[in-house]
């Protein structure tokens, strides 16, 4: 192996230096024990073009960390190269017209605070310490997707660093093939080092919190959703959450650590017009407690993360629903009160069913590579804990709940909340067979060696 090139001017670690075991750290450590054989830190877009050459010389595949959020842990894989672009941070907003251009280094929450000073949003993830670049290029879903689609359907144009070390921009003008599957394709075709957004005009003042709701009255409540959200305006969104119930405010003694189903409601229109867009909702149940009240849309866009804290062992699974019926709620109950005790405080086991639909059907299926056919509801089937030792209890809760799920699920799916199930799942995740072909078809002319092999991976061949 060549030595790693002089001109690169970020850091850059291999085991046994000092930080390399600070700098691997990923929010997924069911991979903690992987060590890389090197992790490289470019201050710009001139060091991910070093970066990407050194591995061409030395025929080394290529992993990318921006969040370090994924729930494959392929951002630190064992004795790989890792080009970390968590140090690229750069953030610009025009105020006048909100197209809002960020590194790939920023986190949700940064990008939130950043374009929430000018009174804009981008379309995006519920957990703060999600990377924008990852998200963004698995498709992007959020509190926002029903009034403004998919993070993908807001992304005006991505530069890139080719894995043969060129720099381009690919947007609906230049490289539309490229800039098609850079739209769900994941860190497949190229490195990602910035993006450029439709923001829009949304907060800083919002309507957010928690109505939880016992056992019984969850089968009334997401029986006649589908209903009622086809009424409700844009401007309201809910996650269901079916989980043992956390001590909350209002909720009486005797619920805590019974199996309850939360629903985290978003609303982001004008707040005097609150309870009318809630009024077909309230109808449906009544709940134990009624936590929502006036936040600006930073609180709102954290509260899921107390149940995604970083450093724990962690195990997704996912997909869509078309629809909400009675007996998705009897199963989401049935396998909460199945699962493994709680570690620490919050629950380790969850059931999210958070809405789509709306404005992500103002898209065609066929207008970017991630897939969103009968994407009326996303589910997530996850569980957190710490000990090694546990693995087999929560992983196989994870898988039994979603093989009772399956027979009510899309075939389709959103790749980034999902671990990865092999390559037959994969084909049929993005959709049609004609997806699938033409991102091999991108593969092969953008990454044919699979240089970007630590994915979800679409192998250049298409076997």
């Amino acid at each position: 192996m060549t030595g790693f090139p002089s001109a690169f001017k970020g850091p850059h670690y291999r085991p046994g230096d000092a930080d390399y075991e600070n700098v691997k750290q990923i929010w997924n450590m069911r991979r903690g024990d992987h060590r890389p054989a090197l992790i490289v830190q470019p201050l710009d877009t001139g060091d991910v073009v070093e970066a990407v050459k050194h591995a061409n010389r030395n025929d080394l595949p290529i992993a990318v960390r921006s969040g370090g959020h994924g729930i494959d842990c392929a951002a630190m894989p064992h004795d790989a190269l890792v080009v970390d672009l968590s140090r690229l941070k750069g953030i610009s907003i025009d105020p006048g017209t909100g197209l809002t251009t960020v590194d790939a280094g920023v986190r949700l929450g940064e990008m939130d605070a950043a374009t929430q000073q000018h009174g804009y949003v981008v379309p995006a993830g519920v957990v703060t310490d999600t990377g924008v670049a990852g998200l963004t290029l698995g498709g992007g879903i959020g509190h926002l997707t029903r009034r403004f689609g998919a993070t993908v359907d807001n992304l005006r144009s991505v530069d890139v660093v080719t894995t043969d070390g060129r720099t381009l921009t690919a947007s609906a003008d230049s490289h539309p093939d490229l800039f098609w599957g850079l739209r769900g394709a994941g860190h497949n075709l190229a490195i990602a080092t910035s993006f450029t957004f439709q923001a829009h005009r949304a907060g800083p003042e919002v309507m957010s919190g928690l109505l939880v709701y016992s056992a019984d009255d969850a089968v009334p409540l997401v029986s006649g959703l589908d209903e009622v959200m086809a009424r409700a305006p844009r401007t309201l969104s809910v996650a269901l959450l079916a989980l043992s119930a956390p001590p909350l405010p209002g909720l009486p003694p005797e619920t805590i650590g019974t199996p309850v189903l939360v629903a985290l409601i978003v609303y982001t229109g004008p707040l005097d017009e609150y309870e009318t867009a809630m009024s077909g909702f309230r109808a449906l149940a009544t709940p134990l407690t009624d936590l929502v009240r006036p936040t600006t849309w930073l609180e709102a866009n954290s509260i899921v993360d107390p149940f995604e804290p970083p450093g724990r062992r962690n195990h997704l699974l996912g997909g869509y629903f078309p629809e909400l019926n009675a007996e998705i709620a009897r199963i989401a109950l049935a396998r909460i009160a199945a699962a493994p005790a709680s570690e620490g405080g919050l629950p380790s086991s969850l059931i999210t069913l958070p809405i789509l639909g709306g404005a992500l059907f103002d898209h065609d299926e066929n207008s970017t590579a991630f897939s969103r056919t009968g994407a009326a509801w996303l589910y997530e089937v996850s569980a957190h804990w710490d000990a090694p030792s546990a693995d087999g209890k929560y992983s196989s809760w994870v898988e039994s709940t979603m093989a009772a799920f399956a027979p009510y699920a899309t075939k389709n799916c959103y790749v980034n909340l999902t671990a990865d199930r092999g390559p037959d799942w994969l084909r049929g995740a993005y959709g049609s067979a004609a997806k699938w072909d033409r991102l091999v078809a991108l593969k092969q002319t953008w990454d044919p060696e699979n240089l970007l092999r630590y994915n979800k991976n679409i192998p250049s061949s298409g076997e």
